[in-house]
């Protein structure tokens, strides 16, 4: 079947770049939440910058992706953890790059009060493969 996209205009319109459900057949992967970790020295990349860690959370996401068989275009949902909601904005301006606007996997994001290591941001998701 693959991923479906759900659409209704009962319900409200999102506010960023996500769908308002998707519907899959599986087998699907569920990825931890990923910080802004250099993978070969377990340290922060892009310390107080919102943008630099969203890219690196992206790129750690994409290869647990592709190494399961996966990819972006295969994910059906994220969820996205803020230390500082006031970041909402700056962290679509990457997002959006990475998935398809009018396929984009349902999301959630919220403020954390604090993530792992003082990060910014952390996303997991889950996948088709």
């Amino acid at each position: 079947m693959g991923k479906k996209v759900i659409h209704t205009n009962n319900a409200p319109e999102p506010v960023g770049p996500y769908s308002q459900a998707i519907i899959t057949a599986g087998p699907i992967i569920f990825v931890s939440g990923q910080i802004a970790l250099d993978p070969l020295t377990g340290t922060i990349i892009g310390e107080g910058d919102v943008i630099k860690q969203t890219q690196q959370v992206m790129a750690n996401l994409e290869a647990i992706l592709i190494t399961a068989g996966s990819s972006f275009t295969q994910v059906v949902k994220t969820t996205i953890f803020l230390a500082d909601i006031n970041d909402f904005a700056n962290v679509n301006s990457v997002y959006k790059t990475y998935f398809d606007g009018a396929a984009s996997p349902a999301r959630v994001c919220i403020q954390a009060s604090r993530l792992p290591k003082d990060a910014l941001i952390e996303i997991d998701c889950i996948a088709e493969i």
